[in-house]
């Protein structure tokens, strides 16, 4: 896909559903997302920091994160943690604590859904513009200001690494 496909496709399913309306929240809302590993300890620590945080997943990302988990499933071993609250729950939150993290709801990015099943059934999970797409359609109607990217990188042999 060329950069113009991606974006148009982005904007697509980003509007697929619910754009959040995030005005009534003056600071700046930052979200971060992370491609996962067993280092991937950042999210918990950093929305207490400052950051105005939504931790957005896909239906399975239990799936993606293997034997480490991803973050909604840590703080969802966490008793009375609730990570499906309502837009406005989620709004709430971020009023009263300064950040939350919440999975994906049935109204945000919808076509994602579809899309990602479709791309299960047809081995094009790894298409790296469908990736992109997924995450920043996402991202994008959330309302964020910004965005976060932790990538992990390693080839996996210790002698190719600094």
């Amino acid at each position: 896909m060329t950069p113009e496909e991606i974006s148009i496709l982005t904007r697509v399913m980003m509007h697929s559903g619910d754009v959040v309306d995030t005005s009534a929240i003056l600071l700046p809302k930052v979200d971060k997302h992370s491609t996962g590993g067993i280092g991937d300890k950042l999210s918990i620590p950093l929305a207490p920091l400052g950051g105005r945080v939504r931790r957005g997943r896909p239906h399975d990302l239990r799936a993606w994160t293997g034997i480490t988990g991803g973050t909604l499933d840590k703080l969802e071993s966490i008793p009375g943690y609730r990570t499906g609250l309502s837009i406005p729950e989620f709004i709430k939150v971020i009023q009263a604590c300064g950040c939350s993290m919440i999975g994906q709801t049935e109204r945000l990015v919808p076509a994602d859904r579809k899309l990602y099943a479709l791309r299960d059934v047809t081995a094009t999970v790894p298409s790296i513009p469908l990736i992109v797409s997924s995450i920043m359609s996402k991202k994008l109607a959330e309302g964020i200001d910004g965005l976060v990217l932790d990538v992990k990188w390693w080839t996996g042999r210790l002698h190719d690494n600094p």
